[in-house]
């Protein structure tokens, strides 16, 4: 059997005014620890997205319960968010005095205006 073998030179002389030529360098796998550190860097950017669209949404309800805001909160934003995440940057905005939490309901959130 025969071996089909393809050898490719390049002219290094070549110049040509309307061509140019880039060829795509490997590009390596991003690594667990990298990965987990653009994650990091990626919701430390959104956190201030999520403030302000929270802000938004309880300036113009000013009384929300968590499971509403979450719901508003997914129909602003473009990006996917854990009720987690929603509980701490809740928790930042009470202790910033933008927001407090209802006396008699703990689940039920006001804007202080």
């Amino acid at each position: 059997m025969w071996k089909m073998v393809m050898y490719f030179f390049c002219n290094e002389e070549f110049k040509h005014k309307l061509f140019k030529i880039k060829i795509n360098e490997i590009q390596m796998k991003e690594t667990i620890e990298e990965r987990t550190i653009t994650t990091q860097r990626v919701f430390q950017d959104r956190q201030y997205q999520i403030d302000a669209a929270i802000v938004r949404i309880m300036k113009i309800r000013k009384t929300l319960t968590d499971s509403v805001l979450l719901s508003e909160l997914y129909n602003q934003l473009k990006f996917t968010l854990q009720p987690s995440d929603l509980k701490t940057r809740v928790e930042s905005l009470i202790d910033r005095d933008y927001m407090e939490r209802d006396k008699e309901n703990p689940n039920e959130y006001k804007y202080i205006a």
